[in-house]
């Protein structure tokens, strides 16, 4: 009897990941196997993104190689991009089903017996209409992110997430820390808290605010390390930050959105903070966690962005010592606010100063890399073996690499770093008598 395989291919953020492991999961229990995309499926799953053009595009290109791999496979797309534009997806030659956002988790059970269909079927939805929290954990043997947090109610002006996944809703405390606690006793030695607004968390039942989740999992977990993956500079608070400083299961790691360093171009946008209130944050945990690895988002080539508002940014960027950025560049998205300004910047241009940043962040990343040469730190490494090399993070996300050794694998090691490459710091294992701590350890003992 043939046994049932499906495959995925997930597109865009962390959050998708975890959606699309929780997807696997429930075709699992109706007896499907899951295979590599690249291999041949009865069902191909594509989870889309739709933040950029590259997106849609990629989804486009994703359904043909599922095509050409099984042309009698019956393909399936949720996510962004086919909640934003059912039709389009629709549309695509080899689609059987497109699945919007309250569809999206129904997934298994609308394909029913995966016949190929004439015609796409479509099952969307009003946005407005989806108000239920769906949770959602993506692990490895090593790391588990876990969903915490969808949707958004902010509204940034070139942004279609609230359109995709529609107001903000969360899990609730209890049940977070269950899912934390299943992921330890699984195995996992960290969680990432994800979310589309994770700042925003807020327990439905009234039982609190993010950081009353963090406090949480902290106290009443037994999982090494906990990271917070992404969150906005006006719910970072003091309060957030002293929490993580004083605590040795959070990691001091922030990855802390930014979009422009001119105040100009931030009002345009429709962000919900100046630079002023971002550089204190940034201040803020430096005086507390001076060692603490700081990433940003930035996006360039916004309408109206001149070449001073471009120069503010990079003099901005600089000005606070960051350690990596992630730079993106604008792309017009359909029924968002910033499509109909004028002052478009020239596609040339926007690619330019995208380059320009991710320059910088090299540099920012070696510069952050070189302030640790020969100095202790906890790293976890990883089950990504890459040739003889094993690879891992440290407290502060400094990817650091050491020669294979499966006892390494999903395990904390302390680890003296020695020289920055372009793929991460170079490592060996430290003499525990001669070295007593972490630049963790030091923080904690200096407080």
């Amino acid at each position: 009897m043939h046994e049932a395989t499906v495959a995925f291919h997930t597109l865009g953020c962390k959050l998708n990941f975890s959606e699309s492991n929780q997807l696997g999961r429930k075709f699992e229990q109706l007896g499907y196997r899951a295979v590599p995309f690249d291999r041949k499926a009865d069902v191909y799953v594509i989870n889309t993104c739709s933040v950029t053009e590259n997106a849609d595009r990629e989804c486009r290109t994703v359904v043909q190689r599922a095509m050409r791999r099984n042309p009698d496979a019956f393909i399936a797309v949720t996510g962004c991009y086919a909640q934003l534009k059912p039709g389009d997806v629709a549309a695509l030659e080899g689609v059987d089903l497109v699945a919007g956002a309250s569809a999206k988790f129904s997934l298994p059970d609308l394909i029913g017996e995966a016949a190929k269909k004439h015609a796409a079927e479509v099952f969307g939805c009003d946005i407005g209409t989806v108000g239920t929290f769906e949770p959602a954990t993506s692990s490895t043997r090593t790391r588990t992110f876990l969903k915490v947090q969808d949707g958004c109610d902010y509204t940034c002006a070139f942004c279609t997430i609230p359109l995709a996944r529609g107001r903000s809703r969360s899990d609730t405390i209890e049940n977070a820390v269950n899912r934390a606690r299943q992921a330890t006793a699984g195995g996992a030695r960290e969680i990432v808290l994800t979310g589309v607004n994770l700042g925003d968390f807020r327990d439905p039942n009234g039982e609190g605010r993010f950081i009353d989740l963090a406090r949480t999992l902290d106290t009443q977990t037994e999982i090494p390390r906990i990271r917070i993956s992404s969150i906005e500079p006006n719910l970072l608070d003091d309060e957030l930050i002293e929490f993580v400083a004083g605590s040795k299961r959070f990691m001091p790691h922030f990855h802390i959105p930014l979009q422009s360093g001119s105040d100009r171009i931030l009002k345009s946008m429709r962000r919900r903070y100046l630079t002023g209130l971002y550089r204190s944050r940034i201040e803020k945990i430096k005086n507390l966690l001076p060692h603490a690895g700081i990433g940003a988002d930035v996006i360039t080539g916004f309408p109206g962005e001149t070449e001073d508002d471009f120069g503010q940014t990079v003099d901005f960027i600089e000005s606070l010592g960051l350690s990596y950025l992630h730079a993106f560049t604008y792309s017009e998205r359909e029924n968002t606010e910033a499509v109909e300004m004028a002052g478009s910047v020239s596609p040339a241009v926007r690619k330019m100063r995208t380059r320009t940043l991710r320059e910088l962040s090299a540099q920012l990343a070696t510069a952050f890399s070189q302030r640790h040469e020969n100095k202790p730190a906890f790293v976890l490494f990883e089950n990504n073996r890459k040739g003889n090399l094993v690879y891992g993070y440290t407290e502060n996300y400094i990817k650091t690499r050491m020669p294979f050794d499966p006892a390494l694998v999903n395990s904390i090691e302390k680890v003296v770093l020695e020289k920055p490459g372009p793929d991460g710091m170079t490592g060996r294992l430290a003499d525990a008598s001669l070295i007593p701590g972490s630049l963790l350890d030091e923080q904690h003992a200096g407080r």
